[in-house]
């Protein structure tokens, strides 16, 4: 396979790649390092992609396990990661400083689930990848999945509810 074929055969995921590795990394340059590292083990073993089925599945499953890595040897070292985002900006609208908030509250209670869940619901919802594909990335059944996602969602609306009515109910 030459370059351009690889080019070809990697575009279309590349980005889900990258926000994948941003959700479990956080930081933008972590992120970028992680999908620089994923392109290149593909590229290392472009001759053989096609006996993985999925190049998709297994590029999403080789960043998913960099970045487990990655947090893992942070963990060790006792740094922390800062989420750094969210930068204060002034909306020209009421309704777009509620769907701000939201968005934030969202993000907040996604980064705080269990590490499966965040990235099931990273690949489901953001990703919107099939479950059958998430259970070969996750090596999960897809009955696990389902359970799992509808989790955090459930803790998601749980924590969107009590936010949003402000203890009244």
């Amino acid at each position: 396979m030459n370059q351009t074929e690889f080019v070809t055969l990697i575009n279309p995921f590349k980005d889900k790649v990258f926000r994948l590795a941003k959700r479990l990394l956080v930081s933008t340059e972590e992120a970028q390092d992680a999908t620089q590292e994923v392109m290149v083990k593909l590229w290392d073993k472009k001759d053989g992609l096609h006996k993985y089925g999925s190049v998709e599945a297994f590029a999403m499953t080789i960043t998913k396990n960099y970045c487990l890595d990655q947090l893992k040897s942070k963990r060790a070292g006792n740094l922390q990661i800062v989420h750094n985002n969210y930068t204060d900006r002034q909306p020209t609208m009421q309704k777009q400083l509620e769907d701000s908030d939201s968005l934030s509250w969202v993000e907040k209670i996604v980064n705080q689930l269990p590490e499966q869940q965040r990235l099931i619901v990273q690949f489901r919802d953001v990703e919107q990848y099939e479950f059958e594909e998430i259970a070969k990335m996750m090596d999960m059944n897809e009955t696990a999945i389902r359970v799992a996602l509808s989790r955090a969602r459930k803790t998601i609306r749980e924590f969107m509810t009590k936010t949003h009515s402000y203890g009244i109910g």
